[in-house]
């Protein structure tokens, strides 16, 4: 059985709940919403660089300063450049999120498609992990018919991929419980 990023139980609600957040930021945000998901993630960076300075420079008595400054200076240099060059990035990042929802749709078609197996599954299980797929390849060939309204519809979209996560991690756990009693069975029977 496929349980690649459902074996542990925080994995998928956690994607999806990240999903859900940032979709809704991109939904409702009355600027350009990805630039604004550009500056958002340039700012975790340059906070994850400083972190990252402060903890080599605290431990840099066993020989991880350099390794830790290193990163914390690049991490630093990418975030300034994503602040001062928001526009550019942003353009690539809808081909990021369309390249990441047409990957996480067909990962969810998979992994349902080998819970199946294990527990009975109607089609409405398919139905949210097929729109995240179709959203992925509208957004990766039509980013130029939506405009404006383009970061709207990667927020609507990463949205969905979230419910759609959750939905797909509730699944996969009740799955993978009945897959471990079966094979618990079939070792007590040997």
């Amino acid at each position: 059985m496929i349980t690649f990023g459902y074996k542990n139980k925080f994995n998928g609600p956690l994607r999806a709940l990240t999903a859900i957040a940032i979709g809704f930021v991109m939904v409702i945000s009355k600027t350009n919403a990805l630039e604004l998901a550009v500056r958002i993630i340039a700012a975790f960076l340059v906070a994850s660089g400083v972190v990252s300075l402060v903890v080599g420079y605290r431990h840099r008595t066993n020989g991880t300063m350099s390794l830790m400054g290193f990163n914390g200076v690049v991490d630093i240099l990418l975030g300034c450049m994503l602040f001062m060059f928001p526009g550019f990035v942003a353009g690539l990042l809808i081909y990021l999120i369309a390249f990441l929802l047409i990957c996480f749709g067909l990962f969810q078609i998979l992994s349902l498609i080998s819970a199946r197996r294990m527990m009975s599954m109607g089609l409405g299980s398919f139905v949210l992990p097929f729109l995240v797929l179709a959203a992925g390849f509208f957004l990766i060939s039509k980013p130029a018919f939506l405009g404006e309204a383009i970061g709207v519809v990667a927020g609507a979209s990463l949205i969905v991929y979230g419910v759609s996560e959750l939905l797909s991690s509730w699944k996969m756990k009740k799955a993978i419980d009945e897959y471990e009693i079966h094979q618990d069975d079939d070792v007590e029977e040997q």
